[in-house]
């Protein structure tokens, strides 16, 4: 059960009566995934109290310096430049690190080039934002810093860790400064490091988007593995990878003790039903770290392939606490019991379907579990929620998302073998 309720306290009975009805409302609504995502506001921060008041305060506070500080930056280049709107940036694919690890490649021109246009599309907060065209080359005086909302209109994505961004440039520019000690990328790397540590709630958690946008962009976020990103750069920052020699020691200390709160944001938001831990949903409520869904089609469920990822993360920690142990074996626990067989994935009229077939050996893991009863539900681009994948491509032409993976398999045997290996070790 998730929801969180107070207040009330000092109710007639009636009144009290009318608050558990509206308790029980919420809850179910919570179950079925419908409750809409929570934000950081400074309503639900007065609702806090004591040290939480104060420290979430500070966090809304500071996002709101930050985003001043980046819309002032525009403003100034508009009015220098003689330009009365912005233009918008150049939109591309996901910013993905170069399959190359030439370090040779690292030090010639084609590097070069796009480590300029990188640190030019940095924003004054220090993050990234996710589709922009660096191949088009440095961003221009009075250009937004993302691509994702038309000059006038509040900026969208301006820099987020969705689908690695931030954490990709970052990578990038560390290894163009090993490569050939170029300045201005260490010291943007250092800002985007500042920028992660400016980013992580109290909780220890991080957004998808920061400054803060408002709406599920609020949430900490495990989808498509943005907060994972995070915690393996900040793994690789204070490990020693030599890509991030040039962290000082105060620095290297604020990005330890960062990760050691994100590790435990992790493990204390794993989901428990019926008194077991299971795994996680794709977002989390950024206050109450309760499951929540974030656009229509992405209801608060369990999920199947970012939490296999987060367990892999986890089991990848070189000096697991009691509590990261007892995580990971409760999430292998579930992944073993949540593993889908008899299906086979083929293509029909140019869709991904999955068909019934005995004859498959394959193991596969829906993308989405029921809160309530652990089974897999598919959520369509219509935002109805269908128990079979089936009904749901029958009624929705676009389906969105790849709603079985064997993703999780690796982890299930290799991974898990690799773990109970090393778990000896350690003990």
């Amino acid at each position: 059960m998730y929801a969180t309720f107070a207040n009330v306290g000092g109710c007639s009975l009636g009144g009290f009566l009318i608050v558990l009805r509206f308790a029980a409302i919420l809850l179910l609504l919570a179950v079925v995934g419908r409750l809409p995502a929570a934000e950081v506001d400074a309503a639900r921060i007065n609702d806090l109290s004591g040290h939480a008041a104060a420290t979430w305060k500070a966090c809304l506070e500071r996002s709101e310096r930050l985003a001043l500080r980046d819309a002032d930056a525009l403003r100034a280049e508009l009015a220098a430049a003689g330009l009365t709107a912005a233009t918008k940036a150049p939109s591309g694919g996901d910013f993905r690190l170069p399959d190359d690890d030439d370090r040779a490649w690292y030090a010639g021109d084609e590097a070069a080039r796009l480590a300029d246009a990188i640190i030019s599309f940095q924003t004054p907060s220090g993050g990234w934002s996710k589709h922009t065209g660096y191949s088009k080359g440095p961003r221009q005086p009075g250009m937004q810093w993302t691509s994702q909302s038309d000059p006038g209109k509040p900026p969208h994505y301006q820099a987020t860790f969705d689908n690695a961004a931030t954490v990709h440039e970052i990578e990038f520019l560390a290894t163009i400064w090993e490569a050939t000690n170029r300045d201005d990328c260490r010291d943007a790397a250092l800002r985007g490091f500042d920028f992660i540590l400016a980013a992580q709630f109290p909780n220890g958690g991080w957004p998808q988007v920061y400054p803060l946008e408002g709406g599920y962009h609020d949430n900490i976020t495990f989808n498509d593995n943005a907060m994972t990103n995070v915690l393996q750069l900040l793994q690789a920052a204070v490990d020693d990878d030599r890509r991030y020699a040039f962290i000082d020691d105060e620095r290297k200390r604020r990005l330890t003790d960062a990760f050691d709160r994100g590790v435990a944001c992790v493990v204390e938001a794993q989901v428990v039903v019926d008194g077991r831990k299971t795994v996680w949903c794709a977002q989390h409520d950024p206050l109450t770290l309760e499951p929540t869904q974030a656009r229509a089609f992405e209801p608060a469920s369990l999920s199947g392939v970012e939490s296999a990822h987060l367990i892999k993360f986890l089991m990848g920690i070189s000096k697991p606490s009691p509590e990261v142990i007892a995580s990971i074996e409760a999430g292998l626990a579930w992944l073993e019991d949540a593993q889908v067989k008899g299906l086979a994935k083929v293509k029909r009229d140019g869709r991904t379907i999955y068909v019934v077939d005995a004859s498959s050996n394959d193991a596969y893991w829906a993308r989405f579990y029921d809160l309530a009863t652990g089974k897999p539900m598919f959520p369509g681009k219509d935002g109805v929620v269908y128990q079979s994948f089936e009904e749901m491509a029958a009624a929705n032409d676009k389906l969105g998302y790849d709603y079985y993976s064997t993703q999780p398999g690796s982890i299930v045997r290799n991974g898990q073998k690799k773990w109970r290996k090393r778990l000896q070790e350690v003990h």
